[in-house]
């Protein structure tokens, strides 16, 4: 869909980062994971900074998503997970070790290079013969990835050319009410983006 789901942004309120504990946060939880199969764009925390998300399996989606951010749909797009069962499609094609140097840092805010043997979208992957995957280990987004029913796109919460996001009223800041709801806590605390490694290789692509 390429229109808004809502005319006013959604903003939740609630500040812990353990925010699927507390109470009232599941209908939060619930609404983001029903804005993103709707099509919408939302803001979330991850484990350093806030994070864009939608549904990867949505082209306008995407495609607004990176308008929003000024990114060129070429780069890619990370998918992140709570359940890594989400990404068996893409694991079952590494080796024993590629497999074990990933498990080895999973759940956690390590984001791998998996060959995507055309299995990804052309919107998410971009030119790249790989796909970026995260298990991530923060509990909004983890559950969100859980209630939405499989992994999103997410990317970090800025404009290309800016600094990402560590807390919500930067988001705000950048995006104003251009997205569909803004909450889900606060970041895991982490200094650094996540780490990002090459599965084929293990070589570290961008240290965290």
């Amino acid at each position: 869909m390429s229109e808004k789901i809502t005319s006013v942004t959604a903003v939740d309120d609630t500040s812990t980062t353990h925010t699927p504990n507390l109470p009232g946060a599941g209908i939060s939880l619930v609404s983001a994971a029903r804005i993103i199969a709707a099509g919408g764009v939302i803001a979330h925390p991850t484990e350093s900074v806030w994070g864009l998300a939608c549904d990867p399996n949505n082209a306008e989606a995407v495609q607004r998503l990176v308008r929003l951010k000024n990114r060129p749909l070429e780069k890619g797009l990370i998918l992140v997970s709570g359940d890594v069962n989400h990404f068996s499609g893409l694991l079952h094609n590494l080796s024993g070790d590629q497999r074990a140097r990933i498990d080895a840092t999973w759940p956690g805010p390590v984001t791998w290079l998996v060959p995507h043997f055309d299995q990804i979208p052309p919107w998410v992957s971009g030119v790249h013969h790989s796909v970026a995957l995260r298990h991530t280990n923060h509990p909004f987004t983890a559950a969100l990835s859980r209630a939405f029913g499989g992994p999103i796109v997410s990317t970090s919460a800025n404009p290309a050319g800016c600094q990402p996001a560590r807390h919500k009223f930067q988001v705000l800041r950048y995006f104003g009410d251009a997205l569909d709801f803004i909450g889900g806590g606060s970041t895991g605390g982490r200094a650094s983006p996540s780490e990002i490694r090459d599965a084929s290789s293990g070589r570290i692509v961008r240290a965290g």
